[in-house]
C-alpha cells in the first residue's frame, strides 16, 4: 500500500474520532442541565454520524464526520416542585443523556483514535526504514 494513502486514511480517522469525542463531551457536559423556563425542553443528546468520502488528490476513500443528529428519545423527568424549571405539576425534564453510555462511547472513540495514531507511527517507521535501506 502507498504510504501517503495509509497516512491519509489514518489522518481522516483521527479527525472523525476527534469530532466524535467533542460531541460526546458536549453530551456529558449537559447531562444534568435543565430548561431555562418552567416546563421547557432541556438539552437533547446529539449523535455523531459518519460518511464515506473520496480524497480526490490520493484517490482513496476515507471516513468523514457526517451530520450530527439529535436523539429523539424521551427526556428523563423528576419530581422537584421547587426547581426553577419545574412545570405546573412539579416535574422537571432532564436531558436524554445516559452518562454510562456516553463514557462507553468515549472509551470506544479513544481506542479508535489510538489505533489511528498507531497506524501513523508504524507508517512513519516504515518510511524511515525504507530511507535507511536506500541510503545503505
Amino acid at each position: 500500500m502507498d504510504f501517503l494513502k495509509s497516512l491519509a486514511i489514518a489522518a481522516a480517522g483521527l479527525r472523525v474520532q476527534s469530532g466524535r469525542m467533542r460531541v460526546i463531551s458536549e453530551n456529558i457536559a449537559n447531562a444534568e442541565s435543565t430548561a431555562q423556563q418552567p416546563g421547557g425542553d432541556p438539552y437533547r443528546r446529539r449523535i455523531p454520524t459518519f460518511r464515506n468520502e473520496l480524497d480526490a488528490t490520493l484517490g482513496v476513500r476515507v471516513v468523514a464526520l457526517g451530520r450530527v443528529a439529535t436523539d429523539p428519545t424521551d427526556f428523563h423527568t423528576r419530581y422537584e416542585p421547587g426547581h426553577p424549571a419545574a412545570d405546573a405539576s412539579g416535574m422537571v425534564k432532564y436531558p436524554n443523556v445516559n452518562s454510562m453510555i456516553e463514557m462507553s462511547d468515549m472509551r470506544d472513540a479513544q481506542r479508535s483514535y489510538d489505533a489511528n495514531v498507531n497506524v501513523i507511527t508504524a507508517t512513519r517507521r516504515m518510511v524511515q526504514r525504507t530511507i535507511d535501506i536506500l541510503r545503505g
